[in-house]
């Protein structure tokens, strides 16, 4: 039996309403349908761009090697890093005046230079330290390396990267703990939790929700600052690659797109897993997750079972009176 819709309520002088009419959204997608087609069209038909050659170039060996080197020189800065940061955040909000003031002036020496300065000054370590020792000072050396050997470029580069960067991710990570509830810290003191456990399972992963979206963009920023590993000098990665091939082959556009094509690339992937890493430790805060659609229909069907309720209750005061 198909249940018969209930009829409307005759109501008088009843309005019609109508939806208002924007047309604000239909005429800004107009233009920017417009722009759109006018820029596709000015790519296409501009024979300057030569596209021939970024087609060539695009998986070129060494564009390629480039492109690996650009990854490696990221993912390495940034995990060295992250772990930096994370030390010095949690020595800001130490009790020992020592570690607050070394955290401090870390923090606002790495802050107050050009990394561009800082990658030079690497570059040149094993001018102004020719070899490096362990010992006791003024006294004799245990163990002693030639700077040249131990700081390589590659390496060179990425210590400076790492360490510029771990004084804009420790202020990140100190934000994102110090938005951590504090009674979560005292509930897991008063259940006997050490120090560390705490950091560890308590603060750290309620922190994340609010660290990794800044973190994220810092990872996409440490991809172009890369490109400034010239100054180390650092050959191998993708901007100096593809300058090189185009001061070789008299091409500079083509071979600024291949570059930009690659760094809009891999700037997309890492924008899909910061996403994913937003959803995964946003779990339990995502209040838009949480709103169910109201249903008109569970409405009333929860109003008759309250009601339904009320009449038991009031049958059972109605006989304790009795």
């Amino acid at each position: 039996m198909k249940k018969s819709k209930q009829q409307e309520p005759d109501i008088p002088n009843k309005i019609d309403a109508l939806p208002q009419r924007r047309p604000g959204p239909i005429v800004a997608a107009v233009i920017v349908a417009i722009l759109a087609a006018q820029f596709i069209h000015m790519l296409v038909t501009n024979e300057n761009f030569e596209w021939n050659v970024v087609w060539t170039y695009l998986f070129n060996e060494h564009v390629l090697s480039g492109v690996g080197w650009t990854l490696i020189l990221t993912v390495a800065s940034m995990v060295i890093a992250i772990v930096l940061a994370v030390a010095l955040a949690i020595m800001r909000k130490s009790s020992n005046p020592v570690l607050r003031g070394v955290s401090w002036f870390y923090i606002w020496f790495f802050r107050g230079t050009p990394v561009y300065t800082q990658l030079v000054f690497w570059g040149l370590i094993s001018v102004l330290m020719p070899k490096l020792s362990l010992g006791i000072p003024f006294g004799p050396e245990f163990w002693s390396w030639n700077t040249a050997d131990v700081f390589t470029a590659s390496r060179a580069a990425i210590i400076g990267l790492a360490l510029n960067e771990a004084a804009y991710l420790a202020e990140i990570v100190r934000a994102g703990l110090e938005a951590v509830d504090p009674g979560q810290r005292e509930a897991a003191e008063a259940l006997g939790m050490k120090p560390s456990l705490i950091m560890r399972r308590i603060i750290l992963p309620q922190a994340m929700r609010i660290i990794i979206p800044p973190t994220g963009n810092e990872v996409i920023g440490m991809l172009k600052t890369t490109s400034l590993v010239l100054a180390v000098p650092f050959t191998l990665e993708l901007q100096y690659v593809t300058t090189t091939l185009a001061n070789r082959v008299y091409k500079p556009i083509p071979l600024l797109l291949v570059a930009a094509i690659w760094y809009l690339v891999i700037t997309s992937i890492l924008m899909v897993l910061q996403s994913k890493l937003e959803k995964h430790f946003g779990k339990g805060f995502d209040i838009r997750g949480g709103v169910e659609q109201f249903d008109p229909a569970d409405a009333t069907e929860t109003k008759r079972t309250k009601a339904s309720a009320e009449d038991r209750q009031d049958v059972q005061m109605i006989g304790l009176n009795a």
